[in-house]
């Protein structure tokens, strides 16, 4: 008895711990261009979408031509509550491109990374 009470005290334990940490941050979960990806043609907007709800005004977006400078993009605005979605300034040359984000979630975590698309000619 002593045996099956201690294992469901550390059962019921390890099950908060998982629960914590799963709603702890919001990361990159899929973008569009893709992380990683190509396109034919210039895209018209990123669209960011992340594991958790996200608070637009801690959150943002840049976006840099790769060894070049700054693109101009728009104020990021909210597809959905997880997705940041940003308009293009301008059409983008063939060439690799840089996103780097930051976002805060809903439980008030703070995270952010970097990914790479290329626009083929």
């Amino acid at each position: 008895m002593q045996r099956l009470l201690t294992l469901s005290i550390a059962a019921a334990f390890v099950c908060a711990l998982a629960t914590t940490a799963a709603l702890a941050h919001a990361f990159l979960d899929h973008a569009v261009p893709a992380v990683g990806g190509t396109v034919n043609g210039s895209p018209s907007e990123l669209q960011l979408n992340f594991t958790q709800n996200i608070v637009l005004a801690f959150s943002g977006v840049h976006l840099a031509a790769e060894g070049g400078g700054a693109v101009p993009i728009g104020k990021p605005t909210l597809g959905a509550p997880n997705e940041l979605t940003v308009t293009l300034g301008r059409p983008l040359k063939p060439g690799t491109y840089v996103v780097s984000w930051h976002v805060v979630s809903v439980d008030t975590h703070h995270t952010s990374g970097t990914y790479r698309f290329t626009v083929a000619p």
